[in-house]
């Protein structure tokens, strides 16, 4: 090999490993059983798989329950996992009211009253599934008895009036039938915006996560579901002022924030809501948490829900 070939495929090579690979978006276990069951008003789809105390897991916009497989497999081994689709997105029904998350966490508490799972268990959220997940532990505090939240503040709590004049969030309020029309058949590029603009490096969310939630989200009525999740914020936040005036939560929790997104100060916003907060940076990340640095986001996790067993 001449001097100048060698070069060159060493060169190629680098450039090659420079470039994430695009791998499929992890499936869940075998042992998993998938469930669509009835709630009031929709049906969500659901996940269940594992043994041992239950650990509930919700998602939020620009997922679906898809994105916590990774960490249910882990969970499994000695977890009950329970990982649904939040009313309106993914594989549950599109009904056209009920995105109030007070509302959504009635749907939690039903799915989980169908599976026979009415005693305590561990919370991990991320985006709209804090919210969900906040309306739910403020409505069952004696049942919730460790919270993961990452990266997403509680509408009307905090500096959340900061958070709605930031430029980045003008999808708060991009909604209506207009607007679904600019985004219909577009959904891939109007998802590509959030991956690219609110993580660490886009190149960290691989083409085949981007081509996976396109698919979900171009399904029928699943962007109108979606601008339906921000449209309720204010009637969230009215609500999340009633749930902090009933008090704090108090569960310990750990706020998990993306070094490049809401970093170690999101715990600060947290605070607003809980007393017993923890705070995380995971380095080198955006808001995509599980996408981006999921191994590191994961061990996080793991951690904080296996420490009670610990003692």
């Amino acid at each position: 090999m001449t001097r100048q070939i060698r070069w060159f495929a060493i060169f190629v090579v680098g450039l090659l490993g420079a470039v994430p690979a695009s791998a499929q978006v992890e499936k869940f276990p075998s042992t998993f059983e998938t469930r669509d069951i009835p709630v009031d008003g929709a049906t969500i789809h659901t996940r269940i798989g594992g043994h041992g105390p239950v650990v509930l897991l919700l998602h939020g916009f620009g997922d679906t329950g898809d994105m916590w497989a990774p960490l249910a497999r882990r969970l499994a081994a000695d977890h009950t996992v329970v990982v649904p689709d939040l009313r309106g997105m993914g594989l549950s029904s599109h009904p056209e009211t009920g995105y109030d998350k007070k509302s959504e966490a009635g749907d939690i508490a039903a799915v989980l009253h169908a599976l026979g799972l009415d005693g305590a268990l561990a919370l991990v959220t991320h985006d709209i599934g804090n919210m969900v997940g906040y309306a739910f532990a403020a409505q069952n505090r004696d049942r919730v008895n460790r919270w993961v939240v990452m990266d997403a503040p509680l509408p009307g709590l905090g500096n959340w009036d900061s958070v709605v004049k930031d430029q980045r969030t003008w999808h708060f309020d991009f909604f209506g039938p207009d607007e679904e029309r600019l985004v219909a058949g577009r959904e891939r590029i109007y998802l590509d915006r959030f991956y690219n603009e609110l993580s660490a490096d886009p190149k960290h969310v691989g083409e085949a996560t981007r081509a996976h939630y396109a698919a979900l989200y171009s399904r029928p009525h699943a962007i109108h579901n979606a601008f339906a999740q921000f449209a309720a914020f204010r009637q969230d936040a009215v609500d999340n002022q009633k749930f902090v005036a009933e008090g704090k939560l108090a569960m310990p929790v750990l706020a998990i924030g993306g070094e490049k997104s809401f970093g170690q100060g999101f715990a600060n916003e947290i605070a607003f809501a809980a007393t017993d907060v923890r705070a995380l940076s995971i380095r080198d990340s955006g808001h995509w948490l599980m996408e981006e640095q999921p191994r590191a986001t994961m061990d996080a996790i793991m951690a904080f829900i296996v420490e009670p067993a610990k003692r």
